[in-house]
């Protein structure tokens, strides 16, 4: 009977054996030190800044105009060069606007980048100094934002597909300025593109508030 006992009792200690196991925690499952409970996936790398039309630019910068002067008036935008990006169809890494208050008869230069480029040019809207302003001319009127429906990159198609012959004559000509502006001359505010240089170049007018070509000149 003893024996019997014994035998079982070694038979009860094997089976135990190999219950425990399988149970025990396999060495291909990964830990919790390795892949902790909740941890977020490995981050990718952030996107690099895109270049961007001149609405984008340019509401941030009103913005803080207009905690500058309430009664802020915008004189002219202009798309500018910003190391390392490259502006293209109407778009730009940076955009500088001119504003004035006529009753504080002083203008400042605000201008958005969409990234900051060592040594002094930094991300987002920096204003510029206050300087005194003699008011409107008939060459410099404030621009009419309720007319301002066109943006740069739709200008920037419409004066390209103008220009288009005299680019295919003049490989190489890239855009030389685009800003938004109004005179005594046009109904309202216009886009001024130019490919080249005033000597030797390709100009055009875009209606702001339609995107019609309203003239050119090369």
């Amino acid at each position: 009977m003893s024996v019997l006992l014994k035998r079982c009792a070694v038979m009860i200690s094997a089976v135990a054996a190999v219950l425990l196991a399988g149970c025990s925690p396999s060495s291909s499952a990964p830990s919790a030190a390795s892949n902790p409970s909740g941890s977020p996936a490995a981050s990718q790398p952030a996107a690099p800044p895109q270049v961007v039309a001149a609405k984008e630019a340019f509401w941030p910068m009103y913005k803080e105009a207009h905690s500058w002067a309430a009664d802020v008036v915008v004189m002219r935008i202009t798309e500018k060069e910003l190391p390392g990006f490259r502006n293209e169809a109407g778009k730009a890494g940076m955009w500088e606007a001119v504003f004035a208050s006529p009753s504080l008869h002083k203008y400042r230069i605000f201008k958005y980048s969409i990234a900051t480029v060592s040594p002094d040019i930094y991300k987002g809207v920096v204003a510029g100094l206050v300087l005194p302003w003699g008011g409107a001319t008939r060459d410099a009127m404030p621009v009419d934002l309720s007319l301002f429906t066109v943006d740069s990159d739709a200008a920037y198609t419409a004066g390209a597909a103008q220009a288009a012959d005299w680019l295919k004559k003049n490989p190489g000509k890239e855009l030389s300025a685009l800003e938004i502006g109004d005179t005594y001359k046009f109904q309202g505010p216009v886009w001024y593109l130019m490919w080249g240089s005033k000597q030797s170049g390709y100009a055009t007018f875009v209606d702001a508030s339609t995107g019609k070509v309203l003239n050119h000149k090369s």
